[in-house]
């Protein structure tokens, strides 16, 4: 996945582009404007501890890896994508 920002001063406008490639060629395009964008990782955590009798559950793990800068700090709604 690549990701792109960009902000525009004159149009006050801001964007993420997220770009899935696949063997060198871009397969799926996602654009976001005016929106704060999180990227994070999902991964096995290991196992969450149990007591006597109970057998215990996976817990999933939960990593930022990108997350966009919106300029102006102006207030904009937020966005998890999850790899």
């Amino acid at each position: 996945m690549v990701l792109v920002e960009g902000f525009n001063k004159d149009w006050n406008v801001s964007w993420v582009h997220a770009w899935t490639v696949t063997n060198g060629i871009i397969t799926q395009v996602k654009e976001y404007f005016n929106t704060s964008v999180t990227v994070t990782r999902f991964g096995d955590g290991g196992s969450i501890a149990s007591s006597p009798g109970i057998t215990s559950q996976p817990r999933a793990s939960c990593q930022s890896v990108w997350q966009s800068k919106v300029s102006d700090n102006k207030s904009v709604p937020g966005l998890v994508l999850a790899l």
